[in-house]
């Protein structure tokens, strides 16, 4: 079911239901209904990650340029940053809204090492799920994992993982600052 249900929502709709089944307004109305139903659900929970804060500010004091490159659409990635009072921190938001191809495809790295005028070689993907994971290879940067959301084992697969964490807080992530 993860398979099949990652990507853009017109994606994980062609995958479904077939090419054409839907024009281009139903699927844009269809993705709004359910990124609106899944903010509602998910704002009661929406919680920052522990010592994600302070982590965000020594990084930023340290000038560390950071850039958010995630699968969510715009909609989704404002709800959360506003939400949560991040934003300040990214000096560039990649989202689905600006690549042509999901992850694992590297474009919405790659196009968040431009954004920062970074080499790729030299960016720290932070990441949660293996199709990040094997994004941030795929576009030749190293990555830690943050352990929220998939088991360990998931990720044997990707030889760009420098640590999993469990939070923000981890003694590990004072050596890169």
């Amino acid at each position: 079911v993860k398979k099949e249900m990652y990507g853009k929502n017109h994606e994980v709709l062609e995958r479904i239901f077939g090419k054409n089944r839907f024009t281009t307004e139903e699927i844009n109305s269809l993705s709004k209904d359910k990124e609106k139903r899944y903010q509602e659900a998910y704002f009661p929970k929406l919680a920052l990650i522990d010592g994600l804060d302070g982590f965000l500010k020594n990084a930023e004091e340290s000038g560390i340029s950071m850039a958010i490159g995630s699968a969510a659409i715009g909609f989704n990635i404002d709800f959360v940053l506003d939400g949560l009072n991040i934003r300040n921190h990214f000096n560039a938001i990649i989202s689905a809204d600006d690549v042509l191809v999901s992850k694992p495809d590297p474009e919405t790295f790659l196009k968040a090492a431009a954004a920062l005028n970074v080499n790729p070689a030299d960016c720290l993907v932070f990441e949660d799920a293996p199709k990040g994971v094997e994004s941030a290879l795929n576009a030749g940067m190293k990555c830690i994992v943050i352990k929220t959301t998939h088991g360990v084992d998931e990720f044997d697969a990707y030889p760009n993982i420098l640590e999993f964490i469990d939070n923000f807080n981890d003694p590990i992530l004072k050596t890169l600052l």
